[in-house]
């Protein structure tokens, strides 16, 4: 997808690009480059690990590793576009990016981003029909269905995020390229455009409202319904049964969503973090790539099915040598 476009007003029509200014006050900035390095790093291995494993296995087959895989792809996906990009921007001080090149990087991560919020409601909707109706999961939660769910999640959020984009690809940028973000994100972008930014204001932040605060209240209302129905077993044994398989994607839940609504508010509300600007995005900008690392690793931990299958996967190359041997 490219948004290297030529605009009639003639304020685009030279290249200039934008410049990627984060982290200037901030000391010692090549220990966060290392550690973006290490998170990358160990997400690619434990989403290829995890995706690896249900693909070998038929058993995991079904529409709840379905709904896994698609979050682990999107982990990759997440983490690909923000980090490998920022080794030369902050490390060599490459930090020019072309202007189809900075929409490109604003599409797509806000893209994955947000997929990232509604492959969690995806694994909310699928512990949902598993509590609620167990007996008539395999008829309800068909593979076929789950897939056909999946392609209509990532059509939506195509349409959400192609539209601010575009419109902010489509604004004169005539005076100030320095985008004051370590990405080339949506909002520190388009503000730098010498143009009214009133609708492209009010366009972000209702995609925004809506690719958080929509799924978010999805998986409450799911979860309300869980407790309901798994507080109406007798036995206290299938009572926790039934809340432990429910443990692991919480886990992910509060992960994601936690920092970034604490980020979300303390960027509208102002309170005197402009002085902090560096270390604010530090810290926002790793609370955004833990999530895609550490989702495999509970998904794995938690779940007997697939930590028995991961640590045969991994014995099987120590086995293999000891027979050649």
């Amino acid at each position: 997808m490219n948004f290297s476009i030529a605009f009639s007003n003639g304020t685009n029509l030279i290249d200039d690009g934008f410049y990627l200014v984060a982290f200037r006050t901030l000391a010692n900035k090549n220990y966060l480059i290392l550690a973006l390095s290490i998170i990358y790093i160990i997400t690619l291995l434990g989403n290829l690990v995890l995706l690896a494993v249900v693909l070998m296995n038929s058993s995991l087959h079904n529409p709840k590793y379905l709904a896994v895989c698609n979050l682990a792809v999107v982990d990759i996906s997440m983490n690909s576009v923000i980090i490998p990009q920022m080794v030369p921007v902050f490390v060599f001080n490459q930090n020019r990016l072309s202007f189809g090149t900075c929409f490109s990087q604003m599409f797509f991560m806000h893209f994955f981003g947000d997929m990232e919020s509604f492959s969690l409601a995806l694994l909310a909707y699928d512990r949902l029909v598993a509590i609620c109706w167990p007996l008539r999961y395999p008829t309800i939660n068909t593979n076929l269905r789950m897939m056909l769910i999946i392609a209509g999640i990532w059509f939506l959020v195509f349409l959400l995020d192609i539209f601010p984009v575009t419109l902010a690809a489509m604004l004169p940028y005539c005076s100030s390229r320095e985008v004051k973000s370590c990405c080339c994100e949506h909002g520190p972008v388009y503000v730098l455009a010498c143009a009214d930014i009133t609708y492209n204001r009010r366009l972000g932040t209702a995609k925004t409202l809506t690719t958080l605060i929509g799924p978010l209240t999805f998986i409450i209302f799911t979860y309300v319904i869980v407790v309901v129905a798994v507080l109406r077993i007798a036995s206290v044994a299938q009572r926790w049964k039934a809340f432990h398989t429910c443990i692991n994607h919480l886990l992910l839940v509060l992960i994601y969503y936690m920092p970034v609504i604490l980020a979300y508010v303390l960027g509208n509300l102002r309170l005197g973090l402009v002085q902090y600007a560096d270390i604010f995005n530090a810290a926002l900008t790793v609370s955004v790539t833990l999530p895609p690392m550490l989702n495999p690793i509970i998904y794995s931990l938690k779940t007997v099915e697939l930590r028995d299958k991961i640590m045969k996967f991994l014995r099987k190359p120590k086995v293999a040598q000891e027979i050649q041997n």
